[in-house]
Formats: C-alpha cells, structure tokens, sequence
C-alpha cells in the first residue's frame, strides 16, 4: 500500500506536466483533456463527437508525444478494407530455397494510439476489425493472431452534421467505447488565441513525461485501487435507474426504450478510479461516479420517440437522473 501510495503521488505530478505541455499547443478543452486522459489510464476507449476543426488530430497526436507513445491516424472512407487496418499478407521470395512464402505485413492499428477519423464513413466489416483490436487488443489474420503492443488506445471520431452516406455504429459496437465525449465550439477569447498561435511561425516542442512501461504500471495501479461499498452501490443503482422496467421512475419509461447494461456499470466505476488517482486521490467517492456519468451514458441510452419529439437529448435525460440521486 505505501508503494501504491507513492505511486498516485506521482501520477498526479505527471498528470500537471502533461497539462502544461498539452497548453502549449491546445488552447482550452481541459475538460475534454481530462476525460481523455481518464479514459486512457483506466485502459479504455473514447468515441469523440465534434464538427470539422476542432483540432481532434492535434490534440490526440500532442498527447501520444507527452507520452512517448506511437501514434496513427486512420482516415475512414467507404472503400477501406478490414486489411487497411489490421494488415495483411504478401508473398515474398526466400532467397535460400527459392519458395514463396508469406509474410504479414502489420496495418496502422500496430501503434499505441489509434485516431479512427471518421469511424462511421467506413461500411461495417470495416468498422469490425478495428472493433476486435478494440476489444481484444489483438489481430487475426490468415488464422494467425498477433498482440498488440500495450497501451493501446483508440479515439474514433464522428461528424455530427453529416450523415448522407455513412453507417452509424450500431448500439452493441457504441458500448464497446468507455467514454462519448461531445467537443464543443472554443470560446471568443479562447478561439482569439488559436488564431493568434496558428497563424505565425510559433512552432513549441512538447517533453515527453511518460514511457509506455510507465503508463502500463499506472494503468495496473488504477485497476488496483479500493472502491468503498457505498460508491459500488451508487454506481450500479445509477445505471439500473436507466432501464424502463416496472421498478422505473415514469421519466424513465416515458422517454428511454433500452437502458444501460452492467458494462455501463463497470466503466463508471474504473473511469471514478482513473479521476481520482489522476487528482492524487487514494479512493474514489461519488462525486468521481457523477462527473463520468455523462460521458458513460449517453451513448448506452436509447431515447424514444417522446424524447426525439421533444428534443430531449440523452445527456440530459441522464443530468436529470443524477439530479434525483
């Protein structure tokens, strides 16, 4: 315990370098900073929504940096092939025996962090293989699998305002995403100084503060930290309050057609851990359920045709829940 102690100690003064570092090049957007690097020491993976110029692909490749992390993009487009992801294999000539033979050539997804830009341009064999890698944290290919290299992160990006021509996740692949995290439009005065930054010759070299044997012995270090019986309990009867059964409030039953499942109760739990070593704190209480609460719902909600009629949107169906627990 002393050494686990010491451990949060410097995970929280690592956390304060990379926030510097990041400002040097991101301007506002602590709150999405934080969610990020919430999800990312509690081992998951983020769904990003925001429109074109936000600086996605600036801020996930600055943070790969402050961590010494390998970083790859992934542009989806309808004619991606589950091998432009995962990989695939060649014939090569052995020089020794004159037979061909066959030899994988790895995909992007070999890489610590992943932006999948625009995840759902791309039809859903597609979208599966990244999936599994997802999940499994591994490739199959030609029946052969190959690990990934740990951490692995993945950030997949959806365009909010256009949906002509592409392929929504389906609700069971939305579930397998820790956190769905909304980017905002910056601020006047924050938007001031993008422009002012963006335009000159201001070119800032970012430190790398952690290796990746450094982010894997954090990420153990979270999934080893204590959650009090009241916190647990909190957190399961927040994400059963989201299922209209006959137990259910009638906000509930009369906008949500399907609630949260236990994985939606795991996430809230492992993200409370994550925000609370990341602030130096030894345990997480139910203030750290209710601030990841947003960003592990609203993606698990399925609103119905009330809530649609009325523009009710799930992050505000679950700001009420919490407004009543």
């Amino acid at each position: 315990m002393p050494n686990d102690t010491n451990q949060i100690a410097e995970l929280a003064s690592a956390i304060k370098t990379i926030r510097k570092e990041l400002k040097k090049v991101i301007i506002g957007q602590d709150d999405i900073v934080e969610q990020l690097l919430i999800t990312l020491f509690a081992n998951g993976h983020c769904l990003l929504i925001g429109v074109p110029g936000l600086a996605k692909t600036l801020l996930i490749r600055t943070l790969a940096q402050t961590m010494a992390l390998n970083f790859n993009r992934i542009q989806f487009t309808p004619d991606l092939m589950p091998g432009d992801i995962s990989g695939t294999e060649v014939i090569e000539d052995n020089i020794s025996t004159g037979q061909k033979i066959f030899r994988f050539v790895p995909g992007p997804v070999f890489a610590n962090v992943i932006l999948a830009d625009e995840i759902n341009r791309t039809p859903p064999k597609t979208q599966s293989a990244l999936l599994q890698a997802m999940e499994e944290h591994e490739v199959t290919a030609a029946g052969n699998t190959y690990k990934l290299e740990e951490p692995f992160f993945v950030l997949a990006t959806q365009n909010p305002i256009e949906q002509e021509g592409t392929y929504p996740l389906p609700e069971a692949q939305l579930d397998r995403f820790m956190f769905n995290i909304w980017l905002d439009y910056p601020s006047k005065d924050e938007e001031i100084q993008i422009v002012r930054m963006t335009t000159t010759e201001y070119n800032p070299s970012v430190d790398k503060i952690l290796s990746s044997t450094q982010i894997k012995d954090f990420q153990a270090l979270i999934k080893r930290i204590p959650v009090a019986d009241n916190v647990l309990e909190y957190a399961v009867q927040l994400v059963r309050s989201t299922r209209p059964d006959d137990n259910a409030t009638d906000f509930v039953r009369k906008y949500i057609s399907y609630g949260a499942g236990p994985r939606a109760s795991q996430y809230l739990i492992r993200g409370a851990k994550s925000r609370a070593a990341l602030n130096g704190r030894f345990a997480p209480d139910i203030d750290d359920i209710r601030a990841v609460a947003i960003p592990v719902l609203r993606h698990r909600i399925v609103a119905n045709f009330n809530a649609e009629a009325e523009n009710i949107s799930t992050a505000e169906i679950v700001e009420k829940l919490l407004a009543n627990k």
